[in-house]
């Protein structure tokens, strides 16, 4: 069995597609040797596309009110302990001032659902920053909206949406949602933000509470005939105040593993070594790079929020706010044989 599984990442790497049957078997029989033939390749696919060199985003955690209760989430309205904020207009367009000076030339805005940002708020904000930076992309990680909300943002000048659908699974994502909110709506949501023409990000959390093997299948199907811009996933990890406080994080060496799978489900994708990543484990953004992720995101509004975007507990803040911060985490990508680049890093999804 475990020969058949080289032979499936081989005929992954081909481009062939695989069953639930066959991604099932190689997430349940996946070992350490399985896992460095699968980095080798992942790897390898990376280069052919993106050489070694790095996008690296500017994040920018602008408020952390939201209306939503996700169970998981440390920002969830019920959580009475969250200290809450919110970044006004000013300090959102200056950390995009010292990003753009640094080299950032896509700024992330993400955020909590907070009404008090409204969809013309939000779109006023994008609208400046294209104004100072119109050489520069701007992605919005601003979560659920209708369809004519996703259009007047865009129609702002927004690039860019991540928005993570967090389980194909309609049953799997009951159990992480409260009632109020709709698994019908949050895949409606996708698809309407990639007919309107965003380059569009997907995504879940690896080891939720209940997750198997075989929902993780279901999302690399996903992932396959959905073909988004960007797949941003991440362990599952706890936060104290919430009512998955006391569950078992996700593992960053499954995470690590459906990484370099996705890097050969989608060969083109944007992929981030992502924040959960290097929270889990002290080197686990450059065990990300190495297992096929080629996007960082440092964080440029970590001395305005400090600490206060909670999502889970322990988060890292690698912050990027100045040259030095900066030319570290340079140096830590040129350890791995990478490069960080001064570029937009547009997806190449949609090229030839």
């Amino acid at each position: 069995m475990t020969e058949n599984l080289f032979d499936k990442i081989d005929r992954l790497e081909a481009g062939e597609s695989l069953d639930r049957e066959s991604y099932t078997a190689l997430i349940e029989k996946r070992n350490e040797e399985l896992a460095g033939y699968l980095f080798g390749k992942a790897a390898g696919m990376r280069e052919k596309y993106y050489g070694n060199r790095i996008y690296i985003r500017g994040l920018i955690e602008f408020t952390n009110y939201c209306k939503n209760d996700c169970y998981y989430c440390g920002i969830r309205k019920g959580n009475r302990k969250a200290e809450r904020y919110r970044l006004g207009r000013e300090e959102i367009l200056e950390c995009c001032r010292k990003g753009y000076v640094l080299g950032f030339r896509t700024f992330v805005l993400q955020g909590g659902e907070d009404p008090w940002y409204t969809d013309d708020r939000i779109a006023e904000l994008v609208r400046d920053i294209k104004k100072e930076h119109s050489d520069c992309a701007v992605t919005l990680s601003v979560g659920e909206k209708e369809r004519e909300a996703y259009q007047k943002l865009f129609d702002a000048g927004a690039d860019r949406y991540l928005l993570r659908h967090e389980t194909v699974c309609e049953e799997h994502y009951r159990t992480l949602h409260p009632p109020s909110m709709s698994y019908a709506h949050r895949q409606e949501c996708l698809r309407n933000l990639k007919d309107i023409g965003f380059q569009t990000g997907c995504g879940f959390m690896v080891g939720t509470p209940g997750q198997t093997a075989e929902n993780l299948a279901d999302e690399l199907l996903f992932l396959k005939e959905f073909q988004p811009a960007m797949v941003g996933i991440g362990p599952f990890i706890p936060h104290r105040d919430t009512p998955f406080g006391t569950k078992a994080p996700g593992s960053a060496e499954l995470t690590l593993y459906l990484l370099g799978l996705i890097r050969l489900l989608l060969p083109k994708v944007l992929l981030p070594a992502t924040t959960a990543l290097g929270t889990i484990s002290d080197d686990g953004r450059e065990r990300g790079i190495l297992a096929g992720a080629n996007v960082v995101m440092p964080n440029l509004s970590a001395s305005l929020v400090q600490g206060k975007y909670e999502l889970y507990d322990h988060k890292i803040y690698t912050g990027a706010e100045n040259a030095a911060e900066l030319e570290l985490l340079r140096s830590r990508m040129k350890k791995i044989g990478c490069e960080v680049t001064v570029d937009r890093g547009d997806t190449k999804m949609y090229t030839r």
